[in-house]
């Protein structure tokens, strides 16, 4: 059996450290400690959550709201931006983990700059404790920038693709 407080040190260390996940086992006792969630059993494909628009100042309130805290981030998956007087579309990372191109080290990317995608599409996939997952896209467009280069570790929220619906 593993004491409170020596699982407490293993929290802290874990915390400190630039490690995701650890795991041990003592005593006939395993624990597992991740700072990112497990990915479900068996799923290939990642979900991308789409970031709504927040509304128009002239719209009244219901509730009265308290400024965000500093620290919050916005969902991954799919935010509009604006370059350049075109409204392009942010594909982010819905996870910590290694971003690739292709399938396989030989294989051609899933796409390229100048690529038309669809929803469904495969864009990338991302590795995550050694699963790989795969991206998909969310809306038909245009991939006008790949922001992360082949092989790279990706943080959660980051841009990775950046599509021009038009």
């Amino acid at each position: 059996m593993i004491d409170l407080e020596f699982l407490e040190r293993l929290i802290d260390a874990l915390d400190r450290s630039s490690l995701d996940s650890l795991e041990i086992e003592r005593g006939g006792t395993r624990v597992r400690l991740a700072k990112t969630p497990p990915a479900a059993a068996g799923a290939a494909v990642a979900p991308v959550a789409y970031a709504a628009a927040p509304p128009p100042a002239s719209v009244p309130s219901a509730a009265p709201s308290s400024p965000a805290p500093a620290g919050d981030q916005e969902a991954p998956g799919e935010a509009q931006t604006s370059v350049s007087g075109k409204n392009l579309i942010e594909v982010t990372s819905p996870m910590v983990g290694t971003f690739y191109r292709a399938p396989a080290p030989d294989a051609a990317p899933y796409v390229e700059v100048g690529s038309r995608v669809a929803p469904g599409d495969t864009l990338c996939i991302i590795e995550a404790m050694k699963l790989m997952n795969e991206l998909e896209a969310e809306v038909s467009g245009t991939i006008v920038e790949i922001c992360v280069e082949n092989a790279q570790p990706v943080e959660y929220g980051q841009v990775l693709f950046r599509i021009d619906p038009s």
